[in-house]
């Protein structure tokens, strides 16, 4: 430490230059391994230029999104695994831009710690390089912040932000949806990245071993089952959208399948999902379990196995329905548009989602 008259360094209050350098050098070739048509600029620069033009667009909206990953992030930077929750930022926004009909362009981190550890900063950091490889857009810029004081030792926290564009006139509004629309799921991978704040809870008071195999699933750990990277639906709708076959798309995040419906209704629509209609999956019925969770808190807390809906004429069903599971989407009916309020109720039987009798939940958005 400094005697009290000797000069003040920036490293010994904690922010290391050279570490920030170091790791811009690491990432550079990750952020050029994620370059497509329109993005060309170094990282390096105060900004990143892209050029719609060059992207093939003639004369496009454009389209932002921007998101964090929540709480999930204690349990990677609890458990080391922080390889995969970079894929969960960039899903939280492209899926974000996809629902408008956009296509995502470019991206942006943030990536904030009390002291950087180059290795946990890099892993995270190409975490965000694959799943914008995932979902064809280029990692053009980003801020990687010191900040002594700010986080617990270990701690940090990341912000995305992403653009796309879609041509004037082909943005999906949800004034295509109407009565007689059927409701596709496209399954979940797991929680994604809502939920996350009752997870950790529901794992502290029950005192879950999580480096132990899931009681749900042998083969898998449960860590590895609750920290599984949020699916990016990008690449499998884009050509759909971009063809007319899909009136509008809900990604099912906070707020669950209940909550997130509305928001694509023109007024005078009703979406009613029917969880009869699609089996529960394992993880989600043992969060259920150990919470003893209402079926009607699972419809607004959790993505309940679909994690994306589309809502799609009859006619185009079968079409649709055949081209998503050709690129390897897991596709099932979960409800239908009906006339009525704008607003979405989730309902069931007796027995699913291990409720006592059948049950129902509205929200009019």
């Amino acid at each position: 430490m400094s005697g009290t008259n000797s000069p003040y360094t920036y490293a010994e209050a904690g922010v290391s230059i050279e570490a920030g350098n170091a790791l811009v050098k690491a990432i550079a070739p990750l952020a050029k391994a994620t370059a497509r048509p329109g993005a060309t600029s170094e990282l390096g620069g105060f900004g990143g230029f892209f050029d719609p033009k060059a992207a093939g667009y003639s004369d496009p909206l454009l389209v932002a999104a921007n998101d964090g990953v929540g709480t999930k992030l204690k349990l990677a930077i609890e458990h080391d695994r922080h390889d995969t929750v970079g894929i969960d930022l960039v899903a939280m926004c492209v899926n974000d831009l996809i629902v408008q009909g956009a296509e995502p362009l470019f991206f942006l981190d943030y990536f904030a710690t009390g002291k950087l550890e180059n290795g946990v900063a890099e892993r995270v950091i190409a975490g965000i390089a694959e799943g914008c490889k995932m979902a064809g857009c280029a990692l053009i810029g980003g801020e990687t912040a010191e900040m002594p004081g700010m986080y617990a030792a270990g701690d940090y926290d990341l912000a995305g932000f992403c653009v796309g564009a879609v041509e004037r006139g082909e943005q999906l509004t949800g004034d295509r949806v109407g009565p007689g629309d059927v409701l596709l799921g496209l399954a979940s991978s797991g929680v994604h990245s809502n939920g996350y704040s009752l997870v950790r809870r529901l794992a502290a008071d029950k005192g879950w071993k999580l480096n132990r195999p899931a009681l749900f699933d042998q083969e898998q750990l449960l860590i590895d089952a609750l920290i599984a990277p949020t699916r990016i639906y990008v690449a499998s709708l884009l050509p759909l959208i971009r063809e007319g076959q899909i009136n509008a798309l809900a990604h099912i995040t906070g707020g669950g399948l209940l909550e997130n419906m509305p928001r694509i209704l023109p007024d005078g629509a009703h979406a009613v999902v029917d969880a009869d209609l699609w089996p529960q999956p394992r993880l989600m019925a043992f969060l259920q379990a150990q919470g003893h969770i209402e079926p009607e808190e699972m419809a607004r807390t959790f993505n309940c196995g679909a994690g994306m809906v589309l809502a799609v004429a009859a006619d185009k069903v079968a079409l649709v329905t055949e081209r998503l599971e050709a690129v390897g989407e897991t596709v099932f009916p979960v409800g239908r548009i009906e006339a009525g309020d704008k607003g979405c109720t989730v309902r069931g039987s007796v027995e699913t989602w291990s409720a006592q009798s059948d049950w129902s939940a509205t929200h009019l958005g």
